[in-house]
């Protein structure tokens, strides 16, 4: 399901599904679409030649798929980790909704190396990263301690006025960095709140700053990529990424954008002390 698009920016259509495909992104391997049914409902697809992983984001749904039957729920994005349900190629699944839900899906070209799984909670690492009005929290959904062939899933929060993605970093394949294609699909509480997300390549011209609502999807084509919260906005992101990094690769980091890359050791930043001047 895809909405209206624009550049990098991707509306959530009238039925609130928005995606993209290799095709339709521009890029060589990630795949990604989020789905909202009602009660009874029903969605299918096939791997065909790639990994697929499915996230519930609210609602109850059962997922047939291989011989199996997955029952998965999830409150919603804020108050729970959620069950990943981990698709080799080669096979055809059907959603069916017990309650109106959303969930979303994508995929990378992949072999076949890794069976049908389920991924539970306590399996996910969750970690806070940065410090100050920059700290996050990051849950690895799909992280390179879970086995994968080339995706690799994040779901990342960042409270009212923070900022994340932060000091920027690259994986494009430049300045050393692997080539690694991202989505975000953004969530904010409450759902009138919004968010900022810039994308820019200084050696190519790039550079956007786009308003993410509640339901967007945004591209990270290349460059570096921070976000940030407006005050009163808690801003929920879910990543897919998919690339040259296979199996262990998966771990390599990304690259920092040099002239930020200090703030890893003072993450205040230097920041002006107020009130002065009296």
């Amino acid at each position: 399901m895809t909405g209206a698009s624009s550049g990098n920016h991707r509306l959530p259509d009238a039925s609130g599904g928005v995606g993209v495909t290799p095709e339709t992104a521009g890029w060589r391997f990630l795949s990604f679409g989020v789905v909202q049914l009602k009660a009874g409902q029903s969605f299918a697809a096939d791997t065909g030649g790639l990994e697929v992983a499915v996230v519930p984001q609210s609602g109850q749904f059962s997922l047939e798929v291989g011989g199996q039957t997955f029952d998965l729920q999830r409150g919603s994005v804020f108050t729970e980790l959620p069950q990943v349900a981990y698709l080799p190629p080669g096979l055809t699944w059907k959603v069916t909704a017990r309650s109106d839900c959303v969930f979303a899906h994508g995929g990378a070209p992949a072999e076949g190396k890794l069976p049908l799984r389920l991924i539970a909670p306590h399996e996910m690492r969750v970690e806070l990263r940065g410090g100050a009005n920059a700290e996050r929290q990051v849950s690895h959904i799909l992280g390179p301690d879970l086995p994968a062939e080339r995706l690799l899933l994040y779901e990342v929060y960042t409270p009212s006025g923070h900022w994340s993605g932060w000091p920027p970093h690259r994986h494009d394949g430049h300045l050393g960095s692997l080539y690694i294609e991202e989505t975000y699909h953004y969530r904010i509480q409450p759902p009138e709140g919004w968010a900022v997300h810039r994308n820019y390549s200084p050696e190519d011209g790039l550079d956007e700053l786009l308003l993410a609502r509640d339901g967007d999807l945004i591209l990270s084509p290349r460059g570096y990529h921070p976000v940030a919260a407006a005050p009163g906005s808690n801003v929920y992101y879910l990543n897919f990424m998919a690339g040259e990094a296979v199996g262990e690769g998966r771990r390599t980091p990304p690259v920092d954008e040099a002239r930020w890359a200090w703030m890893r050791q003072d993450w205040e930043g230097g920041a002006l002390k107020i009130p002065f001047g009296r």
